[in-house]
């Protein structure tokens, strides 16, 4: 097959992601804004809310893994034309996501203690308290929030998700900005300013996201006649069997990332915050490839509805394709402003400050250079991912990922940051490793699993 069979579908997965896209660094958006107007602050505060906010990636990765489950089920639905399972899925999947939001709330909030347990240093910690309080309570309305959106995913509808997330940011901007410097008529309350302003957002997201959809003459149908006595054990287990794999496999790569935040943690706070700095600026062009992930799932879904596995390989191909071509293009960026990107992040008039900013500097160039090289890996893993979810493939997957970043990434993080001269550096190295075995062995799967279905229906 040559290469025009794969590009003539470009056009159509860029129309689909576009939005996502835009959506997902509209979430990032939010933890730069965080970054940029807290850095600001000083070296310490950038540390607590990094800390912080490792937390809170942990418990999203697994609220969002798990609502991912939603999509496909709706969007093989879409194919068949089946409204009767749409609708019953969606309002499953969000009565799933409050439950799963609240549980992940009162999680996190348990689960504090054990910053001082990860040797992290007294001031990052004593200081990322209260913020972890105020961002973890913002996990309902996200975890709700992807109810809808997952919904809105599955019928291709990619572009309300987008409007809501936007919207949310504009609010965003202006609560952390008179929050965190006391503006107006509002008090100055730092990093708690942040974290106030993260929740208001994230409750007003989903309010937007609901309006959008439920003025939708074509999709208010779905919002009707919602009760308790309609909920039903099976189509739960059903959400359930694919959404909890799901999470897993989104938990094993964000806390090998959580896992890269506390070993820079305990070699220093410039390491550290050099980390976050890398962090944000890898996981904002991540976000494309996110945005891929999503339109993988959708289109596969679709031809797994229509029984179509050919043209379904074919599609997922094509977006494999285009994932690879637009993460080398962040990672020559990365490569050729490595020196000049971490400045963004910090307060170079800041004097007291001033060793403190060079080394921070000096330690995420070097960083950069090796989200340079994993840029690839990881969204090849991602697409690949969002196809087999498609597929409604997720319990291989969450094995092949969970030995790929814990058999094989984080020892190589671990040796090589604690007992060698690479430190934070060997740390990204092992985050390399990890995510290049599970682009490797997930396409392995598959390439197995489509041959096998298009042998099975061969007419």
């Amino acid at each position: 097959m040559n290469l025009s069979h794969y590009t003539k579908e470009f056009s159509y997965n860029l129309k689909l992601a576009y939005p996502v896209i835009l959506g997902m660094l509209g979430h990032t958006l939010i933890g730069i804004v965080d970054n940029i107007m807290v850095g600001k602050l000083g070296s310490t505060e950038l540390a607590a809310v990094s800390l912080g906010n490792s937390f809170i990636f942990i418990a999203m990765s697994l609220g969002i893994g798990f609502s991912t489950a939603i999509t496909p089920i709706i969007a093989e639905a879409d194919a068949e034309k089946d409204d009767a399972k749409i609708r019953t899925t969606f309002h499953h999947g969000l009565f799933l996501c409050t439950i799963l939001g609240v549980a992940l709330f009162l999680l996190i909030v348990l689960a504090k203690p054990i910053m001082h347990w990860m040797h992290q240093p007294e001031a990052v910690a004593k200081m990322a308290g209260p913020y972890i309080d105020w961002v973890a309570f913002s996990l309902i309305p996200v975890i709700i929030y992807q109810g809808y959106k997952q919904f809105a995913d599955g019928l291709s509808r990619t572009k309300y998700s987008m409007y809501a997330i936007l919207m949310a940011n504009v609010v965003h901007i202006f609560f952390n900005y008179v929050l965190i410097y006391g503006v107006w008529i509002f008090p100055k309350l730092g990093i708690v300013g942040a974290a106030l302003g993260t929740v208001i957002s994230r409750i007003m997201m989903v309010v937007f996201m609901d309006q959008l959809l439920r003025r939708n003459k074509e999709l208010n149908k779905y919002f009707q006649k919602f009760t308790f006595q309609e909920i039903k054990k099976t189509i739960l287990r059903k959400i359930v069997d694919l959404g909890f794999p799901s999470a897993m496999q989104m938990l094993f790569e964000v806390a090998l990332f959580t896992a890269a935040i506390w070993l820079s943690g305990s070699i220093g706070k410039t390491s550290q915050a050099a980390n976050q700095i890398a962090l944000t600026l890898a996981t904002t062009t991540f976000m494309f490839a996110m945005g891929l992930s999503v339109t993988a799932m959708i289109r596969v879904s679709n031809q797994k509805g229509l029984n179509d596995y050919k043209n379904l390989v074919v599609v997922a191909r094509s977006i494999f394709l285009l994932a690879v071509i637009l993460e080398t293009v962040f990672a020559v960026l990365f490569i050729a402003l490595h020196n000049v990107l971490p400045q963004l992040f910090l307060n170079l008039e800041n004097t007291s400050q001033l060793l403190d900013n060079r080394e921070v500097i000096a330690i995420a160039a070097k960083l950069l250079i090796v989200a340079a090289i994993f840029q690839i890996s990881d969204g090849i893993q991602v697409v690949v991912l969002g196809a087999l979810r498609g597929l409604q493939d997720v319990k291989i997957p969450m094995y092949i990922t969970f030995v790929a970043y814990w058999v094989i990434g984080f020892p190589i993080s671990f040796y090589l940051g604690e007992y060698t001269s690479l430190k934070a550096t060997g740390v990204w190295i092992g985050l390399l490793a990890g995510l290049t075995a599970a682009a490797l062995f997930l396409y392995l799967r598959f390439e197995k699993l489509t041959q096998k279905l298009v042998v099975q229906n061969e007419p």
